[in-house]
């Protein structure tokens, strides 16, 4: 019996050999694949699993329902270039030399590196916007600068090609070509990043017409006045009814327009404009043409959304028809949030929930009991931790986040961070946006416009569209007190320096930072 027992044993033993050896199929244990998903700009209130009145996004709730879902992960600088410089390095800003729309320095350490340093396959596909070529990838191909939506250019090692579609399909393709082609005896890390819902808002022909004709329901701060907040709130340039342009409302310029005639055209911000309703011409202004500018916005904006969506469903079809469900890691998020007429604004950078709030939802089969949702607080440099640990690998100690690993597993370590900093450093920069930093606990935010050296404090839990400012009340004192002492607690832990931040501040333009390798504006 002990004969036949050891015979088996080896037998079992030089078959689970030749597998490894072969490259076949191995057990559960093996490191994770890892697919990292993220658009710009997607707000989180614009997924339907988060609660969504404005659209239905099934591929991606998908995820959610098959995992987990963040409901508190948020942006430590909410614009695009410092976010994406964040998420590979695990660091804050001011440590990643990314504040502004400068260039990412690709020789610095990031997650892809260590995950290519360790045996994974990597992969970037999509929106990059770092000005510097990717560095730690075995494989990528990107849009230079923001792209394009239609018929985009790509820069690859190999050099630049048009490829025609629209965008958000091609870069699907490029990923699933990435998926195929991968070397089965490795595992992949791939970062596949989209241009949408990022400006100017260009969606293809059938997402257009499933929201031409939609009504969409007006947030409750659309017309939000900005009583008892600061000036840089007042004097912001990211307004729906006063700030888009001709172009960002698709109106179409008159056919003898060339040149800069044209160009100033389009980008004026028009007081009435002149649409036509079955076949009669009508003139909107005041109010009227208010309403009109914002459904005409999200229709455009939801649209390119709802592309994404179809295209994520189209991929994870893909990894769950090729075998890879079970050992891949899926991610889906966002470089920040977004304004969808909240504060009557638009674009980002605030300081405010809309903006810095990111969509976060992951499935990992075998470890994330389905459907679950998690309310710690999250930030953008924990996924590079979050990518060492799910990997296997040691988290590098001059990593400023945590791993979100534990909380996935449904575990809630004793020392989770009951509050994060924040800091946006372009002044004025585009939208006329002032330089800020501020603390956010479980319930309190607190914000300094330190240029202007003006404050703002909002208790999140009697008033969570942060409509009124308690800085001024007299029986806050304490609690400014304490928000104050963490403030700077934060600062000092994470070595934010006041001294660079005007530096940083004057940085960059936004949107175009010379692309000297390239000869051209990263635009």
């Amino acid at each position: 019996m002990r004969s036949l027992i050891s015979r088996i044993a080896l037998t079992c033993l030089l078959g689970s050999s030749i597998l490894h050896i072969s490259g076949a199929p191995q057990s559960k244990s093996k490191q994770p694949n890892i697919v990292f998903l993220m658009s710009d700009d997607h707000a989180a209130h614009a997924l339907s699993a988060y609660g969504s009145v404005i659209n239905k996004t099934p591929n991606l709730d998908r995820i959610a329902n098959e995992g987990m879902r963040f409901d508190r992960c948020f942006a430590v600088n909410s614009i695009c270039t410092p976010s994406r410089a964040t998420i590979l390095t695990g660091k804050y800003s001011h440590i990643n030399g990314v504040p502004v729309f400068n260039r990412f320095d690709g020789s610095q350490p990031t997650v892809a590196k260590h995950l290519q340093s360790s045996g994974y396959y990597t992969g970037m596909i999509g929106k990059w916007h770092l000005g510097s070529d990717p560095t730690g990838f075995n494989k990528w191909t990107i849009l230079p600068g923001q792209g394009a939506y239609f018929n985009p250019d790509f820069l690859a090692p190999e050099g630049r090609k048009k490829i025609e579609g629209y965008t958000t399909d091609i870069i699907t393709d490029l990923a699933i070509d990435f998926l195929k082609n991968r070397p089965k005896d490795q595992p992949f890390f791939l970062m596949c990043h989209h241009k949408a819902p990022h400006r100017p808002w260009e969606p293809d022909a059938k997402h257009k017409a499933m929201f031409a004709n939609r009504t969409i329901p007006e947030p409750a701060t659309l017309r939000d006045n900005y009583a008892s907040r600061s000036d840089a709130l007042h004097e912001n340039q990211q307004r729906v009814f006063d700030d888009l342009t001709r172009s960002d409302l698709k109106l179409v310029p008159p056919s003898d327009l060339k040149g800069p005639s044209l160009n100033q055209w389009l980008n004026t911000k028009p007081k009435e404009v002149e649409i036509t309703v079955n076949g009669q011409k009508k003139t909107l202004t005041g109010e009227t043409l208010n309403q009109w500018k914002y459904q005409r916005y999200m229709q455009d904006y939801l649209a390119c959304i709802q592309s994404v969506d179809d295209n994520v469903g189209r991929l994870l079809d893909w990894l769950d028809s090729n075998g890879l469900r079970e050992n891949t890691i899926v991610i889906y998020t966002s470089d920040q949030g977004f304004f969808l007429g909240d504060h009557g604004m638009y674009d980002k950078r605030f300081m405010y929930e809309p903006s810095i709030k990111m969509p976060f939802i992951v499935r990992w089969p075998g470890v994330i009991k389905p459907g679950s949702v998690e309310k710690s607080l999250a930030i953008n440099p924990d996924f590079a931790p979050t990518f060492m640990e799910a990997s296997g690998l040691s988290v590098p100690k001059d990593m400023q986040g945590k791993s979100l690993v534990p909380l996935m597993k449904g575990e809630h370590p004793p020392d989770w961070r009951t509050s994060f900093y924040y800091r946006y450093y372009h002044d004025p920069g585009n939208h006329n946006t002032r330089a800020h930093y501020g603390v956010r606990t479980d319930t309190h935010k607190l914000i300094h416009y330190w240029k202007k050296d003006q404050w703002e404090l909002f208790d999140l839990s009697t008033d969570p569209n942060e409509l009124r400012n308690l800085y001024g009340d007299p029986q806050q004192q304490p609690t400014i007190a304490k928000l104050k002492t963490e403030l700077y607690r934060l600062k000092t832990e994470l070595k934010d320096d006041d001294t660079t931040a005007d530096k940083f501040a004057d940085q960059g333009v936004d949107g175009p930072f010379p692309d000297k390798k390239r000869n051209e504006p990263n635009l």
